[in-house]
């Protein structure tokens, strides 16, 4: 229930990093708001070391709440549920284990939220958020030095700067001016609306693996009409430790697989084949560059063009049209069809899906033929390779006539 006295509640989702906990705590604990003007909410994941004696050593210096989970497994989206569960506060500010922050965070973070007509969720900057690219030398500063003061030795290192910097600067730091901000939405330092939180469900706990889930919450919220901004000033630097490097990218195929099932659309779609190829940062240009190609291509029409590639098949032949546009040839009413425009819907029976074609929903050969349309010309020199193997995973036979020149 909100608390008219709590401004903020910050949720901390732990497991095992006591010793790293004890860090955020320190840094929350120096907050330059009133102690009665935010919360802080850990989130035990089923630690087995000295996590709840650490919360218990906070309690004169913080409005501090604990609660502990079994552990089942990496469940770090239902620990963040159960913290905003049990939040006061109007504003839900999230932190990883490990995240220090300067005197002014919550503050610059309120400040974002100040105008209750607007609806926004602020990604926060997240100093040596490198994981495969560590900055020299911090590990053996932090801890040592407060986190203002490390920010003053550390700032105009390039290989301390938030991995996402020149996302940020690419959009001159107004996340208004992307068409994806919402894959820069990280839950190591962020905060949003409790009522926007709660409006799309909060977490989606169905992802317990690592990665991801922060940016479908992100793309949830985006479609509730929530703003994003980038807040550098609410900042907060990723204290070094260990990862496991390979299961991480492990768990962010599996949950990307799993935003992609959610949400199956062109922009997820994107999303999927990239972070499949160990990439990332041609996400917005890529669905940039489709949305050009959506808008030119809405003339064109290939119904004789799927006619005369189906022209020898019989009524028995499985049939997937990608690139089909707005009407197939009647022969083909049961055949699946794919399309990139949304001006095209999806049909309920699931035989039209708004797709690109890198990945659909069919199985693996469950179709005789597939045709690739001259509709997909313009997506051509970027994701022919892509295309091509998802027709040839689903379909026995691919046809491309209108595409044989490019």
């Amino acid at each position: 229930m909100v608390d008219a006295g709590k401004k903020i509640s910050v949720i901390v989702p732990t497991f095992n990093r006591a010793s790293l906990l004890m860090e955020t705590l320190r840094g929350l604990a120096r907050q330059d708001l009133e102690r009665s003007e935010f919360e802080v909410i850990v989130v035990d994941d089923g630690s087995t070391d000295e996590t709840e004696k650490v919360v218990a050593s906070f309690a004169q210096r913080l409005d501090i709440g604990y609660v502990f989970q079994e552990d089942k497994g990496f469940r770090v989206a239902a620990a963040r549920n159960a913290g905003a569960r049990l939040a006061a506060g109007r504003i839900l500010a999230f932190l990883d284990t490990g995240a220090v922050v300067g005197p002014g965070h919550l503050r610059h973070h309120l400040a974002l939220h100040a105008d209750e007509s607007e609806h926004r969720a602020v990604v926060g900057y997240a100093y040596a958020y490198r994981p495969e690219d560590p900055t020299a030398g911090l590990a053996q500063m932090s801890g040592r030095l407060l986190p203002d003061r490390l920010l003053g030795v550390y700032a105009h290192d390039p290989s301390f700067w938030d991995i996402r910097h020149g996302a940020f600067l690419r959009c001159g730091w107004d996340l208004g001016e992307l068409a994806v901000p919402w894959i820069l939405l990280w839950a190591t330092n962020c905060s949003v609306r409790a009522d926007d939180y709660w409006a799309v469900d909060g977490f989606d706990e169905d992802f317990r693996q690592w990665g991801v889930e922060d940016m479908e919450l992100g793309l949830r919220l985006f479609r509730h009409g929530v703003r994003f901004v980038a807040s550098r000033e609410g900042w907060a630097i990723e204290t070094p430790h260990d990862r496991d490097g390979d299961s991480n990218a492990q768990g962010n195929r599996h949950n990307i697989g799993q935003l992609l099932a959610k949400h199956r659309e062109p922009v997820t779609e994107i999303g999927w084949s990239l972070i499949n190829s160990d990439l990332y940062w041609p996400w917005e240009d890529d669905y940039r560059s489709l949305l050009r190609w959506t808008a030119e291509a809405r003339g064109m029409r290939g119904q004789e063009e799927i006619a005369s590639a189906v022209s020898d098949l019989g009524g028995e032949d499985r049939v997937a049209v990608i690139g089909c546009g707005g009407a197939v040839p009647d022969t083909l009413r049961g055949a699946k069809l794919f399309d990139f425009d949304a001006a095209f819907p999806a049909s309920g029976d699931g035989t039209a899906c708004h797709a690109i074609g890198l990945r659909t929903p069919l199985p693996d050969h469950s179709v005789d033929v597939v045709v690739l349309t001259s509709r997909l010309a313009g997506l051509w020199p970027r994701w022919n390779l892509e295309i091509l193997a998802e027709a040839r995973r689903i379909g026995r036979e691919v046809r491309a006539p209108g595409l044989e020149r490019l």
